[in-house]
């Protein structure tokens, strides 16, 4: 997520094996068939600069694939037809990053990136995510407090302490449970997988394409072993660890190898004769330097109005150097707060997104990340992880093995954590930086391992989160459109620099 990415989760599933006593994954698979699509009734999109072209609809689908005849939610879904229809090969599904994403603007926006060959042989597909508005949305209520960036990441107390984590954890969970209504216990990565088959049966297409990025590898990877069969073309950009177990638990985690794999390239940066935002002569400086102002200011934080939390501590400071490593662009930015925070000033505080829509946006991340597997709920376990982080990893604080909302989560997991495996058509491409905060390398090579002959990979010697047509590399770039253009992917993996 370029914002957020942000949330966690955990297939025994794909082979028939749910949790909580619920139907048989193949009893729901054969309701699922019997389902008749009905026309989409496309229509004007809301929202300003759109292209003309993009029309949206939704796409009715259970609440509880458990019980596919009882309630249903709404999928809102956009598209941008092929512009050859002569040269048209079918749909691809956009799948945004999160959770808490949606790419319902993507065909206008991101969509338009695609190289004309691309955008010629695909109708370009955006939805909202089960849970997202403008489907059928939720909400926690959370308070104000709780919707801080260093609240939704669990950064633990200057001195290590995850009591404050493990109390916010349960003020969001206890209001989850309130105000979530029934569908916050449906949100799961298994259930959007659902979703877009639904999505492309309503497309009228047999078989669908898919350009996921972030956690929208992970939403793949799901589909991927759903219906392996009803797939064609599948790019996954930023690639998420596919732990069968761990799931979004060890995502979180990652952000330690994320950080130390990036700030190198930050320290080389600020350090370069000329930058006006210049930290360091060398760039061995730059890190002890932070480090440095990280700890005063958990001792002495500065009052930064307007922002949440209205203070700049050594969290805020830790959680605004992940948030610049996502994109080089953003070097800048950090460098400006570090210079500021030095001289004991702040910059203005920086504009975030309505607080209508970060409450969707967090409640459905709590959701899907709570739902996708189990955490556990013993706080000495987060302790005991934090003091390690905190001891190998500086750099993150310990905030990567610390607790989310899930300790607490009122609801076990109905079903199992996604399964990736080999089996099926070997038909998916892997594009992947090997300096990423978000999705370091170590964990897509996890994933690339887990899908063996299923995948080829395309390692990009570059910087930042997601990868094709953004910080990728042009040998990364091309041979991914030329993958979607003509479903020619290199023979063996691929190293780009």
């Amino acid at each position: 997520m370029k914002q957020m990415t942000k949330s966690l989760a955990l297939i025994a599933a794909a082979s028939g094996v749910l949790l909580g006593g619920l139907t048989p994954l193949s009893a729901s698979a054969s309701a699922y068939a019997a389902a008749k699509p009905t026309a989409l009734k496309w229509t004007k999109c809301e929202g300003s600069g759109l292209d003309p072209r993009q029309r949206c609809a939704t796409v009715s689908v259970p609440m509880d694939y458990a019980d596919p005849h009882g309630p249903k939610i709404e999928i809102a879904v956009s598209r941008i037809p092929a512009e050859h229809p002569a040269a048209r090969h079918g749909a691809l599904l956009l799948i945004p990053g999160g959770p808490g994403g949606d790419s319902m603007n993507d065909p206008s926006k991101k969509g338009q990136k695609l190289p004309q060959k691309v955008r010629d042989a695909y109708d370009l597909i955006g939805f909202a995510p089960r849970g997202m508005a403008p489907s059928t949305a939720v909400d926690c209520g959370l308070e104000h407090r709780d919707l801080a960036r260093t609240t939704l990441l669990p950064w633990p107390a200057a001195d290590g302490s995850v009591d404050a984590t493990m109390a916010a954890g349960k003020r969001i969970s206890d209001a989850c449970a309130r105000n979530g209504g029934e569908l916050i216990r449906h949100i799961s990565t298994l259930n959007e997988a659902r979703d877009l088959d639904r999505v492309r049966a309503a497309l009228g297409e047999r078989k669908v394409s898919a350009w996921g990025v972030s956690y929208g590898t992970y939403v793949g990877a799901a589909y991927l072993q759903l219906f392996p069969q009803r797939t064609d073309r599948v790019v996954l950009d930023s690639n998420d660890n596919a732990d069968p177990v761990l799931a979004e638990r060890a995502w979180l985690a990652a952000f330690e190898r994320g950080a130390e794999d990036n700030f190198p390239e930050f320290a080389k940066w600020a350090s370069a004769p000329g930058n006006p935002d210049r930290l360091a002569d060398t760039a061995a400086e730059v890190r002890p330097l932070f480090l440095r102002l990280a700890a005063r200011l958990d001792r002495e934080p500065l009052p930064w109005p307007g922002a949440n939390p209205a203070e700049l501590n050594g969290n805020v400071l830790r959680q605004s150097m992940l948030d610049s490593f996502y994109d080089p662009d953003d070097y800048p930015a950090l460098a400006k707060l570090i210079l500021a925070a030095q001289k004991g000033t702040v910059p203005p505080a920086p504009a975030g997104p309505p607080e209508e829509v970060l409450q969707n946006v967090t409640a459905v991340a709590a959701a899907t990340i709570c739902n996708d597997a189990d955490w556990p709920g013993d706080p000495e376990v987060y302790r005991k992880g934090v003091a390690e982080s905190r001891a190998k990893y500086p750099l993150t604080g310990g905030m990567p093995r610390n607790a989310m909302p899930c300790a607490t989560w009122p609801w076990e997991p109905r079903e199992a954590p996604v399964h990736v495996t080999d089996r099926g058509p070997s038909n998916v491409l892997l594009v992947q930086n090997e300096r990423d905060p978000a999705t370091p390398l170590s964990g897509a090579l996890k994933l690339r391992e887990a899908l063996g002959r299923r995948a080829v990979m395309i390692t990009n010697n570059s910087t930042g989160h997601d990868a094709y047509l953004d910080n990728g590399t042009a040998c990364g770039d091309a041979t991914v459109s030329r993958f979607l253009a003509t479903g020619k992917r290199p023979a063996t993996d691929l190293h780009c620099s």
